[in-house]
C-alpha cells in the first residue's frame, strides 16, 4: 500500500494526538537507511529518536529475536521467570555506574522506568517530593508529564498534573542560566518549596534530550550528588536518550565520574525492541516488598534477547569509538556552518549526541526556520529532528554505525538546504524593504 492510501487510513482511524510531521510511511530499513511505502530512499538522522544507535535491523539483534520468539514469546516474569531477564540484569549491574552493588528491574518504556524510579525512591527514603529541571523530558504518563520541564505539546490538554514535583533551573548559558545560578536555584527550591525532609530524589538528565541537547557540566552533577548526600535524597539519572553509547561512553554520566543512586535507560538498549530498565544500589532497589514492582510485559523474552545481542555488538564492533568519531565529524562540520551561516550558532556535542541552534538576525530563536529546514531536508531524502525549549535546535541521532558516505550525503543535504532557506529569507527581506 502506498503513502497516499496509508495517509487516508491514518486520517480515518488514528487519533489526531498521535500525529506525525512526516507524510511518508516506513516500509523497510537497514542501518542508516529507510525506504518508504512508495520506494523512496531516506537517510536517517533521527534513529527513531535515539533508539537505533547501532542501526536499523542489526543482523545480530534480528537473529537473536527470531531465535527467541521461535522458542518462547511470553510467560510474564512475575508468573514464571526466564533466563534472559536475569542475564540482562547481570549485564546491566556490571556496567551501570551506580553506587555499590547494582540491582535491576526491567519494564517497557522510558516513562515507565521513570515512574518506577520515583516509586523506588519513595519506598527507600520514606519521602515523596521530586525535584526535576527546566527543559527536561521524562515521559508522557501523568507522573512523568508533571516531571517534564516543558508543557507543550505533552501536558497542555490533560488538566492538572500530580503534585509534589518541583522544578529547578538547568545550567544552559545560551539561555542565560549559568552553573552558579542553577545551583543557587536548586538550593532555593529546597528552601522555598521542596523541604529536604520531604524530598525523595533529584532527577536529572546528564544531557538534556528534548530540552536541546545541552550537557550538564561535571561540576554541576557533582554538586547535585553532594546536595543529595547532605539531605538524604537519592540522585536519579535519566539516561533514556543519552545512554547506550550515544555520547561516546556507555552512559553520559560517566563523563563526570559521578555515581548516582538510581539510573533509568531505554531507547538504544535493545535496538528497536521495547524495553527499559531501572538500575540502582541494592538497598534502594530492595526497599519495596515482593510483588510491588512489575508489569505483564516487563522485560519480555524477545526484548531481553535483543539487549543481550546489543551488548555483543558493543563488545565486538567498537561502538563507543564509532560514536566518538561521528561526534568529531559533526563538530568540524558545525564549526564550518557557524562561519558560513549567520543563523547557525551554539553548536555542541558529547560524542555523537550533537546539536546546533538556529537564530534570527538579532540572535533570537528561530523556530520557523528550524521547522522549514526539517521539512526541506525531508523533501530531499533526509530524516532530521528538531527539539529545544524554544523549538530552534537541530539535533542529530543518526546510527553511530552510519557509513561515512551516507553521513557526508546527509550533511550535504542540510548544508544545501540551509543555503536555500537563508537565501530565500534574505530575498524576502530585500523585497519587503523595497
Amino acid at each position: 500500500m502506498d503513502n497516499a492510501h496509508l495517509n487516508e487510513m491514518k486520517k480515518k482511524y488514528v487519533a489526531n494526538g498521535a500525529a506525525s510531521a512526516n507524510p511518508q510511511f516506513a516500509h523497510k530499513s537497514e542501518n542508516a537507511l529507510v525506504w518508504d511505502a512508495d520506494g523512496n530512499r531516506l537517510i536517517d538522522f533521527a534513529g527513531g529518536i535515539g533508539v537505533l544507535n547501532i542501526g536499523h535491523c542489526h543482523p545480530k539483534v534480528v537473529k537473536a529475536v527470531q531465535e527467541q520468539v521461535g522458542n518462547m514469546m511470553h510467560t510474564c516474569q512475575t508468573v514464571m521467570p526466564y533466563e534472559g531477564y536475569v542475564r540482562v540484569a547481570e549485564k546491566l549491574s556490571g556496567v551501570v555506574p551506580v553506587r555499590g552493588h547494582g540491582k535491576v528491574m526491567l519494564v517497557n518504556s522510558g516513562a515507565e522506568a521513570l515512574e518506577n524510579a520515583v516509586k523506588i525512591a519513595r519506598a527507600s527514603t520514606g519521602k515523596t517530593n521530586v525535584i526535576c529541571f527546566d527543559g527536561s523530558y521524562h515521559g508522557r504518563t501523568f507522573m512523568t508529564m508533571a516531571m517534564n520541564g516543558k508543557v507543550a505539546p505533552y501536558a497542555g490538554d490533560f488538566g492538572s498534573m500530580p503534585g509534589t514535583v518541583f522544578r529547578a533551573p538547568y545550567p544552559v548559558p545560551a539561555h542565560g542560566v549559568s552553573e552558579e545560578e542553577a545551583i543557587r536555584g536548586l538550593k532555593m527550591a529546597l528552601k522555598t518549596d521542596a523541604n529536604p525532609r520531604d524530598t525523595a530524589a533529584i532527577v536529572i538528565e546528564p544531557v538534556l534530550g528534548e530540552g536541546g541537547f545541552h550537557p550538564a557540566p561535571a561540576s554541576f552533577l557533582k554538586a547535585i550528588r553532594e546536595i543529595c548526600d547532605e539531605h538524604g535524597m537519592l540522585m536519579i539519572v535519566d539516561e533514556v536518550q543519552s545512554g547506550f553509547g550515544r555520547t561516546g561512553k556507555m552512559f553520559a554520566i560517566e563523563h563526570s565520574g559521578v555515581e548516582p543512586d538510581l539510573m533509568t535507560m531505554a531507547k538504544s538498549m535493545a535496538a528497536g525492541m521495547p524495553i527499559s530498565a531501572i538500575v540502582g544500589t541494592d538497598k534502594h532497589m530492595d526497599a519495596s516488598g515482593p510483588g510491588s514492582l512489575g508489569g505483564t510485559y516487563a522485560g519480555s523474552p524477545a526484548s531481553c534477547a535483543a539487549v543481550l545481542a546489543v551488548f555483543e555488538v558493543f563488545e565486538q564492533e567498537n561502538i563507543l569509538g564509532k560514536s566518538q568519531a561521528v561526534g568529531e565529524k559533526l563538530e568540524k562540520r558545525f564549526s564550518q556552518w557557524e562561519k558560513q551561516f549567520d543563523c547557525v550558532e551554539n553548536s555542541r556535542h558529547l560524542g555523537a549526541m550533537a546539536a546546533f541552534d538556529l537564530v534570527t538576525a538579532d540572535g533570537t530563536p528561530d523556530a520557523d526556520l528550524t521547522a522549514a529546514l526539517c521539512k526541506r531536508v525531508r523533501e530531499k531524502g533526509l530524516i532530521l529532528l528538531s527539539c529545544g525549549l524554544f523549538g530552534n535546535t537541530i539535533r542529530f541521532l543518526m546510527p553511530v554505525t552510519i557509513e561515512e558516505e551516507l553521513l557526508e550525503e546527509g550533511l550535504g543535504i542540510i548544508e544545501s538546504s540551509l543555503a536555500e532557506l537563508t537565501n530565500q529569507t534574505a530575498s524576502s527581506r530585500n523585497v519587503s524593504m523595497a
